[in-house]
């Protein structure tokens, strides 16, 4: 008498995990291809490129400011955060109605939204790599950290020339990941041939 199960057939939770195991080299092979071809739509229309994603952060700003304002009226938020959260929500608002203007304005706000928050992490990352003597890497950190604020202040002083070069390195850079991705799924899928009978 056999005491063995049929993994695939008796139990649904290893047929799926068969299932997505089988088609990980397919899954990961259509986001190569995606990057690919989102990458050279990049370097061929940088412009359109550029109108796009300023469109959907102003898109993102809004919603996020809305949902901000929201959360603020939630009974488990204090008073004083409750003003923080209306006016940081109220802010988001008002940026992203005017990312609508026009492309260039919500290029401009999210060249310096970047910025500023490079130019924030890298203080931050300075300040608690200097100040903490056990910290593994201090030295790499801290280089690290004055590239994130230079850069930061390289997108503030410059914002539409830098957020213009961001634009063809992301597009080079999403093309180099998609072949990555799409070589890897070839690799997949000569393994799992060698796995199943």
């Amino acid at each position: 008498m056999s005491t063995q199960t049929n993994t695939t057939g008796d139990n649904p939770v290893s047929g799926v995990a068969n299932l997505l195991a089988n088609s990980a080299w397919q899954v990961t092979a259509a986001a190569g291809v995606a990057g690919i071809v989102l990458g050279v739509l990049v370097l061929v229309w940088p412009g359109a490129t550029l109108v796009l994603v300023g469109t959907l952060f102003g898109i993102y700003l809004l919603v996020s400011g809305v949902f901000q304002i929201a959360g603020a009226f939630g009974h488990q938020v204090p008073g004083h955060l409750r003003a923080l959260g209306l006016l940081s929500g109220a802010l988001r608002v008002f940026l992203g109605l005017i990312c609508f203007r026009g492309p260039m304005e919500s290029i401009l706000l999210l060249a310096i939204w970047i910025g500023f928050g490079w130019l924030l992490r890298g203080i931050m990352q300075i300040v608690v790599a200097a100040s903490t003597d056990a910290m593994p890497a201090r030295g790499w950190l801290i280089v690290v950290g004055v590239i994130a604020a230079l850069a930061g202040i390289v997108l503030i002083t410059s914002p539409i020339t830098s957020i213009a070069t961001l634009t063809l390195l992301a597009g080079i850079w999403l093309v180099v990941l998609g072949v990555i991705e799409v070589v890897h799924a070839i690799q997949l899928r000569l393994r799992l041939r060698h796995v199943t009978p």
